[in-house]
């Protein structure tokens, strides 16, 4: 059993963010039929599935019929969005189906009269999710990336969210189930970025692994080119491709903190766990 499989719906997302990596591939979003395939094929090889990869999970117009699905299969469906489009989606988004949201703060880049009505947006919604039971994790860069618009946030989100608002090592613990968490910049693995060296653990095939919307598996959920392409589910089956000697390969090589990949060579995120 793998802690969570990030299933990315479709990877067309309605932002450019300047710390996003992005992709090359061509816009393509899954069909009821293939995220029905990708379900069967997940039994038993997790329990919690993250609607995302690359792309904006709200701008699929089957999102909630696909939380519907996941959830009727006896999994924990997440989100992760940049929450622009939460009030077009309104209620049906609002279903105890949905098990967590993570919200990333950080995507919105525009003036700050926009920014603040994206704010209060996000902060109702989290407000009358949370009241359902659905985990929000609403997320902030730190480090000193844009200081004053993460104040400005955080002001704004203290008036709106009522709460205790622990402070601990990750952020704020606003309430039962609702939480801010700061969150470090990195850079993304690319086949262009230096050569770090094979020195190198992640947690990708460990306890984690990715499905982009054509099917392709990877091993994390930074591929976002599918450089590192193990299979496909819609045409082989999830557990050979899992058990095929790349994919072992890679995930024995991380054990030994050694990358087997090139790409994971060249992978900024990695370097936090040196």
């Amino acid at each position: 059993m793998y802690t969570r499989a990030y299933v990315e719906i479709t990877n067309i997302c309605n932002m450019n963010c300047s710390f996003c990596h992005g992709h090359s591939r061509g816009p393509r979003q899954m069909t009821e039929a293939e995220y029905a395939r990708v379900l069967q094929q997940l039994c038993g090889k997790t329990q919690y599935i993250y609607h995302h990869l690359m792309g904006e999970p709200l701008v699929h117009p089957l999102l909630p019929r696909f939380i519907q699905m996941a959830a009727a299969a006896g999994f924990h469906p997440m989100l992760t969005t940049n929450g622009t489009l939460l009030d077009r989606w309104g209620d049906p988004l609002l279903i105890p189906e949905l098990h967590k949201v993570n919200i990333s703060l950080h995507s919105f880049e525009k003036e700050p009269q926009e920014h603040s009505r994206y704010i209060r947006k996000v902060a109702d919604f989290a407000d009358k999710a949370n009241q359902l039971g659905i985990i929000i994790s609403l997320r902030l860069w730190n480090n000193g990336f844009d200081a004053g618009r993460n104040g400005t946030a955080l002001a704004l989100l203290q008036e709106m969210l009522t709460g205790q608002w622990e402070e601990n090592t990750r952020g704020f613990r606003i309430r039962d189930r609702l939480f801010l968490e700061w969150g470090d910049r990195f850079s993304w693995p690319d086949q262009n970025a230096p050569d770090n060296g094979d020195r190198v653990f992640c947690h990708g095939l460990g306890d984690h692994f990715g499905i982009l919307c054509d099917g392709t598996v990877v091993p994390c959920c930074l591929d976002s080119d599918g450089v590192i392409a193990l299979g496909n589910v819609f045409r082989e089956a999830l557990s050979d491709i899992l058990a095929s000697p790349r994919a072992k390969a890679i995930a024995e090589g991380f054990r030994q903190r050694k990358a087997v990949e090139d790409l994971c060579r060249r992978c900024g995120y990695a370097q936090k766990f040196k």
